[in-house]
């Protein structure tokens, strides 16, 4: 079972906005307050990247890819984790993750493995 549970995906064009959130199952006892969390993708036939990470003391992390358009943030009264995607393009097309429990070091937060707590994730489509 996932314990982390995403929504906010869909279908959009070039150009346009997304935010997708990030919440834990209902029997995952979990606070997104102060735990470092991140975004990943996956496109069909690729391997898993990182998106964007927030750490436990807020400070946050980009891909290179989505610097300037994407902003990772958290919402501790709603126990939600955010990823607003703005001035999307086609490339931005793919299936986006949530995931925390994080054990690595510091500068490694968009490295996959350092993760284990996913969700199942969230369809993003981008078309031209």
């Amino acid at each position: 079972q996932a314990q982390m549970v995403e929504s906010g995906g869909d279908s959009v064009q070039a150009g346009g906005s997304l935010r997708l959130s990030c919440r834990p199952s209902g029997t995952f006892g979990f606070t997104v307050l102060k735990s470092t969390m991140a975004w990943f993708r996956s496109a069909p036939g690729e391997d898993r990247e990182g998106v964007a990470a927030i750490a436990h003391d807020d400070r946050t992390m980009y891909g290179d890819s989505v610097k300037g358009r994407f902003t990772i943030s958290r919402d501790n009264d709603r126990n939600t984790l955010y990823l607003q995607m703005n001035s999307l393009d086609v490339g931005d097309t793919g299936m986006y993750y949530c995931a925390t429990g994080y054990n690595g070091p510091s500068y490694s937060l968009l490295t996959r493995n350092n993760y284990h707590y996913w969700g199942p994730g969230t369809q993003v489509t981008v078309s031209s």
